[in-house]
Formats: structure tokens, C-alpha cells, sequence
């Protein structure tokens, strides 16, 4: 039996076919998605079929289930027509709508307002939470946010496309919990959704009606079959979830793992059964594919730090990882705080990188590249930080996306995290969790199916942390002296 596994990201849509009961991939397809922060969601529709279409078609396939990128805003009316382009994740044009909303729940303090965010809702919102790109909706755009009589995620809106769209009506919409739980009005401790945050989000008055909402599906739930006319006809649909989820359940990840996404963001989080509650905002409460809890950091900046840093060089990634390995250990004092669009861990979406230590002795490329690697991976070291503060229990890192194969990242990783790295094979971690989501829905077993090699293109490499942990100390230290010295 055959599953597909879809990863729509910001950048491209993947699509995977896999054995239901080995994971050994059977063929793949891809396709690209437009830039920006803002995208018209027909745009990933057509990627995901031309992807589906560069994968050999869904014909021979059991069933699918698709990731996506969390948090975009993805508004419909009664007909189920997008009433606007979607809001992404990192289009931060709701910052000030984040910090509204923290406030007034606090009744105007704002250290109140996010005791109770993380209390009640088990988030404390920032401008990447769709809560927030509601709010603004509603004070940009009062007649779009009168329109949208549905709200979904990226995900939720593609199964439903998978499933007929606006044929199906909006009652067919379906969601996840561990997507769900990034939207700012769903408690993934009590796995319900929270009307009065949506209806403050929307400025809705008591009598006036709220969206419609996707329901939320168990981990193996079908969301329905593929419509006749779809990419995947008759093909059963796996509930999906979001990218972070989705690459957890992927890797196989357990508690006492963290998994370290180096892509477009940065991302660190670890399967618990502890839900955190953070007033900070760092720690984001979060739920995994399989019924746990998935307590979760995000930075903004994360392997475009590494591309941009190459560009300022003039070389390509690999010569960049290169330098950064001729580069001394701390970059002679070189720090690079990578804040490069914003940033989302810590909260200052308005920041800008920078760079300090500039002296005639680390102004060379191997001191900067060091610096870009270095200054990444301490964004991330926070995350493991700040988890293991919440209660999660971290023996080890598995490092993945696209920055993962950086070989700098990967030997400098174990140095500045301070616990041994696992880079499984290059893969599609999203695409394959959505896979083994399929799987799971298919067979209608207790669990995730267990995949063992035949599932990897190659073997995993562990890079033991290093005996002596002063170096990676240091590092850490000079970086948190410059961190907060950037413009907020």
C-alpha cells in the first residue's frame, strides 16, 4: 500500500510517496511558490497539483495527508471564496495588533495581559499567530473581516481544496490539533477552541456571529476522501497538521529529543506530555501529531542568514561553510547577531542584524562566516534553553532542513548546544511526517507505523558534544553580551 506525504512551505510545495509499511520512498515531485509575505492561496493549489503531477500522479495511492506552513491567515466567505491574499507567518504587519491584544487582556498591564495569554490560551501572541493577523483584519480591513464568514490555516485550506473546496461547503473544513494550536484561539491543553479570544481578535460584538472554524481531528482521523475531480480522487484524506508537527512526527521524534529546524525560521521544539505555560511568549504551547504536547520556539532568521552572508562574501553556501571551519572558535570576538528580518524570538519584529568585535584581525571572510554560523546557532541554543526552563527533557538535538547541510552547522551545532547532533540523511522531514500520517489513517492503528531504514536515503551521523564545553561557553557568552544591543 502507497501513501503521499504533502509539505507545503513558504518557499515550494513537496510531495512524497511512500510504502505504508516501510517508508521506503517510492518516487517524489516538487514545485516552487511565489515569494513575499503576503500570497494569494490559488498559488499553492497550483503548485500542489503540478507537484502531485511532477510526483506521477496519487492514482495508485491509499491515502494522503498534507503539512503546511502554521499561522497563515486564510480568510473565506459564505461561498467559500478567499476574501484576500493570505497572511503568512513572517509578515509582521501585526505586531502592533500583538501587543493590543496582550494589553487588553491584561485590562491595560501588560505583564498581566501575558500571564493571562499563556494561562488561558497557552501562547502569548506575536506577529507570526493568526489572532493577531485577525486583529488586524479587522482594524485594516473592516469590510474583509465583515466578509470572512471562515477562517483557516494553509493546511486546513488544502485538504479542504484536496476534498472539493467550495463544493464540500465549509463544514467540510477540517484541522489538526498540532495546527490548530498555533492560531492564537485554540488551547492545546484542552484541546478546544476559545471563542471569546476570536471574537476580541475580530472586534465582534456579543450578538454578532464568529467565523467558522475548521473541526479538529484526533491524530489518525480522516478528514474525508479526495474529490472526483481533485489531484487525489477517492483518495482518503489524513487530518494534516503543521509544518513543526508534521517534521516531528517525521523524524520519529520522542521525548528527550528536540528537533532543531534550520530553514526559512528557525525552529526548536521537543515532544512532552508538559504543556508549558510561558508568560514570556518564548516558549509557544503547542501541540504534536500524535496527542502530545509540543512545546516550541521560533526565531525569524535561520539558514537565510547563511545564504545572506555568502552573498555579502561573494561565494556560494558551500565556500561559506568552509570559511566558517578555517574560522577560529568564537571568531576572535566576532559576533554576528543574525536579526536580519525581524525578529520573533526574542520579540522585536522592527530589529536589524549587526555586527560586533569588527577589528583589523577579524575582518576577514573565515571571521565573518564563523561569526553568521555561530550567531545562528546561539539563536537556536536560546530555544534548547528556554524548553528546558518549561520542563522539556533534552538528550539530544536532530538537526534538520535545509541549514542542516551546512557541514559548519553541523560541526559547530554539538560546540554551541552543548549536547550531541543528529543529522538524519537529507529528506523532506514535513512531507515525511505528513506520509506517515497517511499511513497511520490508512491502517487505523493504535500508532504511528514505526519506519525503520528502508525509510532513509543513507544513515544518520551523530557529532558528539565535545569533552571540554568551555569553548561553546564562551561563544555563548560573548554572543548574550551584544544580543540585546540591537535596535528593537
Amino acid at each position: 500500500m502507497l501513501v503521499a506525504g504533502i509539505d507545503s512551505s513558504t518557499q515550494s510545495c513537496k510531495v512524497v510517496v511512500r510504502d505504508a509499511a516501510t517508508g521506503a520512498l517510492v518516487r517524489s515531485g516538487r514545485a516552487a511558490h511565489p515569494a513575499g509575505t503576503e500570497v494569494d492561496p490559488a498559488a499553492w493549489w497550483a503548485a500542489l497539483q503540478e507537484a502531485v503531477t511532477d510526483a506521477g500522479g496519487l492514482d495508485d495511492v491509499e491515502a494522503v495527508s498534507v503539512g503546511a506552513q502554521q499561522h497563515g491567515m486564510v480568510c473565506l466567505d459564505a461561498d467559500g471564496r478567499v476574501v484576500r491574499p493570505a497572511l503568512l507567518w513572517n509578515d509582521t504587519r501585526s505586531a502592533q495588533a500583538a501587543a493590543d491584544l496582550i494589553r487588553e487582556l491584561g485590562d491595560g498591564d501588560e505583564a498581566a495581559g501575558r500571564q493571562a495569554w499563556a494561562e488561558q490560551v497557552g501562547v502569548v501572541p506575536v506577529a507570526s499567530f493568526t489572532v493577531t493577523k485577525l486583529r488586524w483584519l479587522a482594524d485594516a480591513e473592516p469590510e474583509n473581516a465583515a466578509r470572512t464568514a471562515a477562517v483557516a490555516l494553509p493546511h486546513d485550506w488544502l485538504t479542504w481544496m484536496l476534498a472539493g473546496g467550495p463544493a464540500a461547503g465549509l463544514e467540510a473544513l477540517a484541522t489538526d490539533r498540532g495546527d490548530a494550536s498555533g492560531t492564537g484561539y485554540f488551547n492545546a491543553r484542552t484541546n478546544s477552541y476559545l471563542p471569546e479570544v476570536l471574537r476580541r481578535a475580530l472586534r465582534r460584538g456579543p450578538d454578532e456571529e464568529l467565523p467558522h472554524l475548521p473541526r479538529v481531528l484526533g491524530p489518525a482521523e480522516s478528514a474525508g476522501r479526495g474529490s472526483a475531480d481533485g489531484p487525489a480522487p477517492g483518495v482518503l484524506l489524513g487530518a494534516g497538521t503543521g509544518d513543526n508537527a508534521a517534521a516531528a512526527l517525521g523524524v520519529q521524534a520522542r521525548p528527550g529529543d528536540v528537533v532543531v529546524s534550520v530553514g526559512t525560521s528557525g525552529v526548536v521544539s521537543g515532544p512532552s506530555d508538559t504543556a508549558p505555560v510561558d508568560p514570556t511568549g518564548i516558549v509557544a504551547g503547542f501541540a504534536d501529531a500524535t496527542g502530545r504536547q509540543l512545546p516550541l520556539v521560533c526565531t525569524l532568521n535561520a539558514a537565510r542568514v547563511l545564504t545572506a552572508t555568502a552573498d555579502l562574501l561573494g561565494v556560494d553556501v558551500g565556500r561559506l561553510s568552509d570559511l566558517a571551519l578555517e574560522g577560529p572558535s568564537g571568531a576572535g570576538g566576532l559576533v554576528l547577531v543574525p536579526y536580519l528580518e525581524g525578529e520573533r524570538t526574542p520579540d522585536r519584529p522592527g530589529a536589524t542584524g549587526a555586527v560586533h568585535g569588527l577589528t583589523l584581525s577579524t575582518s576577514t571572510p573565515a571571521h565573518l562566516a564563523r561569526a553568521a554560523v555561530e550567531g545562528l546557532l546561539c539563536g537556536l541554543a536560546d530555544g534548547i534553553d528556554a524548553l528546558v526552563e518549561q520542563g522539556t527533557r533534552v538528550d539530544r538535538v536532530v538537526l534538520v532542513g535545509g541549514g542542516a547541510r551546512s557541514e559548519a552547522v553541523r560541526r559547530v551545532a554539538p560546540v554551541v548546544l552543548g549536547r550531541p547532533v543528529v543529522v538524519p540523511p537529507p529528506g523532506e522531514s514535513v512531507a515525511d511526517g505528513a506520509a506517515r500520517q497517511a499511513a497511520w489513517a490508512a491502517t487505523g492503528a493504535a500508532e504511528a507505523p514505526e519506519w525503520g531504514d528502508e525509510a532513509l536515503d543513507g544513515e544518520s551521523v551523530t557529532y558528539d558534544a565535545p569533552e571540554d564545553p568551555a569553548p561553546g561557553r564562551a561563544v555563548r557568552a560573548r554572543y548574550a553580551q551584544v544580543r540585546d544591543l540591537t535596535d528593537a
